[in-house]
């Protein structure tokens, strides 16, 4: 029923103008769509959805995942440049910033509302 059909990651925000500037200007999203308190940024063929909630930054888990293949040194590189902090866990090897496990790396960061995000190079 609903294999066909794209789906949205939707993250919940307490300031619309502070996510806007982490998403375009930190990340690097093209917004598509603002609607006063609900903006929505084009990733690849998808969209992240982002909203003004009082629940922001309640989840524990992921809230979004990008796999980047071979661009992730790329990428990563472009993020600490910009001075993105990155979370540091203990569950796998971690070189610098980037956990390992054999050829899997990943990094996870939160934005400034502490939504968990995660990129790999999957």
């Amino acid at each position: 029923m609903l294999r066909d059909i794209d789906s949205s990651a939707i993250l919940a925000v307490t300031d619309i103008g502070r996510a806007r500037q982490f998403y375009t200007n930190i990340l690097g999203l093209e917004q598509t769509k603002d609607n006063i308190n609900v903006l929505t940024f084009r990733t690849g063929t998808t969209a992240l959805v982002v909203y003004v909630s009082e629940f922001a930054g309640t989840n524990k888990a992921n809230a979004v995942v990008w796999g980047v293949g071979d661009q992730f040194d790329d990428i990563i590189a472009d993020l600490q440049a910009k001075g993105l902090a990155f979370e540091h866990y203990d569950m796998m090897e971690r070189r610098g910033d980037i956990h390992v496990a054999g050829s899997f790396k990943a990094v996870w960061f939160k934005d400034p509302d502490g939504n968990l995000l995660h990129i790999n190079n999957m």
